[in-house]
This record gives C-alpha cells, sequence and structure tokens, in this order.
C-alpha cells in the first residue's frame, strides 16, 4: 500500500471513530435521559458547535502520530509536494462529495418542508456531511490504486 493510500486510510478510520464516538457520546449523554431535546434548536447549535473543533483537532493530532510513526518505521519524510494526479484525484473527490452533501441538505430541507420533525433536518444534514466525508475518502483510494 502507498504512503498516500495509507494517509487516506490513517483519515478514514479517524473520521469514521470521530463520528460514531461523538454521536454515541451525544445519544448517551443528553438523548437518553431527555428525549424533549431532539426539537431544541439551542442544543443542536451546540452539537454541532463542538463536533466541529472536536474532529478538526482529532485530525490534526492523528495526522501527527501518523507522520511520526512513518517517519520512525521508514526513515522517510511524508511527500510535501503533490503533482497533477494528487491534484486530479482531489478535485474529482471533493465533487463527488459536495454533491453527496448537496444532496442531503435537499433531502434535510425536504424533511422540513413535509411537516418532519426539526431534529429530522438535523440527522439528515449531519448524516450526509458524514457520507460525503466517507466517499470521498474511499474513492481516492479507489483512483489512486486504478489511477484517475
Amino acid at each position: 500500500m502507498d504512503l498516500k493510500e495509507r494517509r487516506i486510510l490513517v483519515s478514514l478510520l479517524c473520521t469514521l471513530v470521530i463520528f460514531v464516538w461523538y454521536s454515541a457520546h451525544i445519544y448517551i449523554n443528553y438523548f437518553a435521559d431527555n428525549p424533549g431535546l431532539l426539537n431544541d434548536f439551542t442544543f443542536w447549535g451546540k452539537a454541532f458547535l463542538m463536533l466541529i473543533p472536536i474532529s478538526v483537532l482529532a485530525q490534526i493530532i492523528i495526522h501527527i502520530i501518523f507522520a511520526i510513526i512513518t517517519k520512525i518505521t521508514t526513515r522517510e519524510d511524508l511527500p510535501s509536494k503533490t503533482d497533477e494526479m494528487d491534484r486530479l484525484i482531489e478535485l474529482k473527490t471533493m465533487r463527488v462529495a459536495h454533491w453527496i452533501f448537496i444532496s442531503g441538505f435537499v433531502g434535510a430541507m425536504a424533511a422540513l418542508a413535509l411537516g418532519m420533525q426539526p431534529w429530522v433536518f438535523f440527522v439528515v444534514l449531519t448524516l450526509s456531511g458524514f457520507v460525503a466525508s466517507v466517499i470521498s475518502e474511499v474513492l481516492s483510494i479507489i483512483y489512486y490504486r486504478r489511477g484517475v
């Protein structure tokens, strides 16, 4: 497995772990005791605002640890240059992730338009962002393996 593929795989696993951990944390500590929070917009705003820095900080820490472990085991630095293929793969995966997230956003708006509870909007929006991220990472691995 190439170094770029390993870095993408680490990012994918980190995304999965963060999302599962944060979702379980929110459910166990808040929703299990008080299901009325599902329709509280203040709670959803705080939950989203907490998720962003937690996931960014965790991704940064995991990538630093990955770079250190890679340096120790292979005795070579992570490549800092990106070539045209890297940029093309990034653009293609970003386009797919963008469309998945936008489709989820439209689906979330449709849920509100159909009269569903407000929490459905937030769950669909969160899931679409998560699915877009996961599919983007998986597509990156596929593109690196078989070419663009």
